[in-house]
């Protein structure tokens, strides 16, 4: 029997370890194992914008660690209670526990404050990221099919995070805090007819109320963060269904994608960028001070505090409220102040057309392809000058935004930055896609030359009868299907008016606006024609080529 058991054994070799069997039990109820096999050899390009994304996964992820310690000590109530802990200065101050128990992280909690900045600071970087990322993916084209729904769900995540910015740093019911909080009170209440209502709603009466913060706290610690989990789950899920993009390059196509696999290489790298980015953060929240919320001391609705400024990502909101005028209207016992509605309704207006721009290009193209190989932004000039035009209405709106501080600091008068950021919201978006334009078609043009004479060396030679030229290096067969590999279709057209027959066709509106908008960001004056094979062997034989 011992001699079967061992002939058996040696046989089937060794019994398999306790992992293995561990790997057979999960694979025998999960089926993970052809799961794996299919992806966790996927290949992923390797370029540093691809980084971008995870430093928002990493922030994120980060945000949750750091939120679960701080919701152990945070107590989200609007009681009012006299102050009389460790920072002295307050001693005897009425506040709301929400503002004694953020106190309390920041003194007396074991590491709360450092956890506090850490969470704050990596709030900022996580929008940071968003919008740097989804800037990359609006510039490369990277959000053409099948990639739109990916889009959404990025750009519903930056709605999100700035929303769930704006609940987060309104817990803690200071001065600053208690400021934004009014702001946004100020806005709801400019919706015409509702806005008294949803106030009431939302405040549980009268401004400021005590219901506030415990509705906020739900709101950011669980139903909004909830849902971002769920989206960026969905966004990787997709990130994996579809082939990742990547730049033009030798060996790189539409069906094929150069890189690294999934398993080793990219978890490696990726699980050291994890901690790379946690490091940095851990290192900003310990050395550079944000949020000091004993220095603005309690909310008090008779006081607003000085330089009271939100963060950046809600700056653009503000700066537009700030530098609209006082318009109003009274009609019908109503009085409309259109200077907030207005203000209040182009910023998520203007932040809608960045999430719907791949569909409106989609229609202008009738483009239905798949897309994997990634534009160099200068070969889509009109798409970069609209994503840069995009940014600078940001940036002046940022200035809007902080005109007090930029007045104080800058020794301005207020009422000049003010007009100048009323006028340059029309002005700066313009110049700067004009400017971003011709910047691209420049470019263009460089690319053209450099494929057809080659790259400049420096050298002067002097030829036989005596002329100089300067000698220029071919470029690499690599180099040149870089520069070359763009598509330049022609535009949407409507076509001839009159059929065959004679007949005048029916073209509609809608027609006539795409064929004009295609021929606006695709046709001629849009981009500097490809060099084609016959120019390029005409200049690079013989005696045109030095």
């Amino acid at each position: 029997m011992d001699g079967a058991r061992s002939g058996n054994e040696a046989v089937r070799g060794e019994s398999p370890g306790r992992g293995e069997r561990l790997a057979d039990w999960a694979d025998g109820r999960l089926g993970i194992f052809a799961l794996a096999k299919a992806n966790m050899r996927k290949v992923f390009p390797d370029h540093w914008s691809f980084m971008l994304g995870e430093v928002c996964l990493y922030s994120f992820l980060i945000l949750i660690l750091t939120g679960i310690y701080l919701t152990l000590f945070f107590e989200p109530s609007g009681v009012e209670v006299v102050y009389n802990g460790s920072y002295e200065p307050l001693n005897g101050v009425m506040m709301t526990r929400a503002y004694e128990s953020t106190l309390d992280i920041s003194f007396d909690v074991r590491g709360g404050l450092l956890i506090r900045q850490i969470h704050h600071w990596a709030a900022l970087v996580f929008v940071t990221g968003m919008l740097v990322h989804m800037m990359r993916v609006f510039f490369t084209g990277a959000f053409r099919k099948p990639r739109e729904i990916n889009w959404l769900f990025g750009w519903t995540l930056l709605m999100l995070g700035i929303i769930t910015g704006l609940t987060g740093y309104s817990l803690p019911d200071d001065l600053l805090s208690g400021t934004g909080i009014r702001f946004a009170d100020g806005a709801i209440l400019s919706i015409p007819i509702v806005g008294t209502y949803l106030s009431f709603f939302l405040f549980g009466g009268e401004f400021p109320g005590h219901d506030i913060i415990p509705r906020l706290f739900p709101i950011h610690v669980l139903l909004l963060p909830g849902i971002m989990l769920g989206l960026v789950v969905a966004h990787l899920i997709l990130v994996f269904y579809h082939k990742h993009t990547q730049y033009p390059g030798p060996g790189r196509d539409q069906k094929s994608v150069v890189g690294m696999p999934f398993l080793p290489v990219y978890m490696a790298k990726a699980g050291g960028f994890f901690f790379l980015v946690f490091g940095v953060l851990t290192v900003m929240g310990g050395i550079a001070s944000i949020n000091p919320v004993w220095a603005f001391g309690p909310y008090r609705p008779d006081l607003v505090t000085t330089g009271a400024q939100p963060d950046w990502y809600l700056g653009f909101s503000e700066g537009l409220i700030r530098v609209m005028p006082g318009w109003e209207i009274n009609a019908w016992g109503h009085t409309l102040e259109l200077g907030v509605l207005i203000p209040f309704s182009l910023f998520p207006l203007i932040l809608l057309a960045l999430g719907l721009y791949p569909f409106v290009e989609a229609w202008i193209t009738g483009d239905r392809r798949e897309h994997h190989i990634l534009d160099r932004p200068r070969n889509a000039p009109v798409r970069t000058g609209l994503g840069a035009a995009w940014l600078s209405l940001y940036a002046v709106l940022l200035i809007g935004g902080g005109n007090d501080i930029v007045a104080t600091h800058l020794h301005l008068s207020i009422n000049a930055i003010t007009w100048f950021v009323r006028i340059a919201v029309f002005v700066a978006p313009v110049i700067t896609f004009f400017v971003t334009k011709r910047i691209c078609l420049a470019l263009q043009r460089r690319d053209r030359d450099k494929v057809l004479h080659g790259r400049e060396t420096g050298t002067i030679k002097r030829l036989p009868h005596g002329e100089y030229v300067e000698v220029h290096e071919p470029l690499t067969q690599e180099q040149l299907f870089t520069l070359t590999q763009h598509e330049q279709n022609p535009p949407y057209e409507i076509g001839p008016l009159v059929d065959a027959g004679g007949v005048r066709r029916q073209v509609k509106v809608s027609q006539r606006v795409r064929a004009r908008l295609a021929r606006a960001m695709f046709g001629p004056a849009a981009r500097i024609t490809k060099p084609s094979v016959e120019e390029y062997k005409e200049l690079t034989s013989g005696e045109h080529h030095h």
